[in-house]
């Protein structure tokens, strides 16, 4: 018998955006089975126009010194135990997932492949939401940097757009309100 799974609206409505993790790891099948999942998001001309570079496992160690190197990079004055705190924004998370586009001359390819990307990153956050996985889509400054993305492996002509933490949590953040639809519609009008 399969297990019910949530429905898509509910999926939608319930997932939040999680930034404290629990430090269980994610096992890599389980994310790269949603994964493969995501890879059914729409994408223009089927070029499925991105690539992953994926923590969590082993792994994860080596990633944190480059996190700490670029994402903290005053680390070295600070003390072991203040270190260890800043540190927990990236080592509570039980996985990350870096998903990388072309960067395509043309500037309608590139944003439709910045597009389809996005729609992936949602499909994997909501499908990770479906097993019980919290997400977070990050874009730190440093993603930018050619240090990190050399120690990314990040190629000439390509462009980190997420840096998805991805994990399991023990509590809940509160939904934040959304604004009501009537303030994003204008009902079309033909004009004179």
């Amino acid at each position: 018998m399969m297990n019910q799974s949530l429905s898509i609206r509910d999926a939608i409505i319930q997932r939040r955006s999680i930034k404290l993790y629990n430090g269980q790891p994610v096992e890599r099948e389980v994310l790269l089975s949603i994964l493969e999942d995501a890879l059914w998001a729409p994408n223009h001309q089927l070029r499925q126009p991105w690539r992953f570079v994926v923590a969590c496992g082993k792994e994860l160690v080596d990633l944190y010194d480059v996190l700490k190197e670029f994402g903290l990079p005053k680390w070295k004055e600070l003390s072991d135990e203040d270190l260890e705190k800043q540190m927990k924004k990236y080592t509570l998370a039980g996985g990350y997932v870096f998903v990388i586009v072309p960067e395509d001359a043309r500037q309608k390819e590139r944003l439709e492949d910045y597009a389809a990307a996005s729609m992936l990153v949602q499909n994997v956050q909501l499908l990770a939401w479906d097993r019980g996985i919290g997400s977070c889509w990050k874009t730190p400054g440093f993603l930018d940097n050619p240090k990190f993305r050399e120690a990314l492996g990040i190629k000439d002509g390509e462009r980190i757009i997420s840096m998805l933490q991805v994990g399991y949590f023990d509590e809940m953040p509160k939904p934040r309100p959304r604004n009501s639809i009537e303030e994003f519609v204008t009902v079309f009008e033909k004009q004179a």
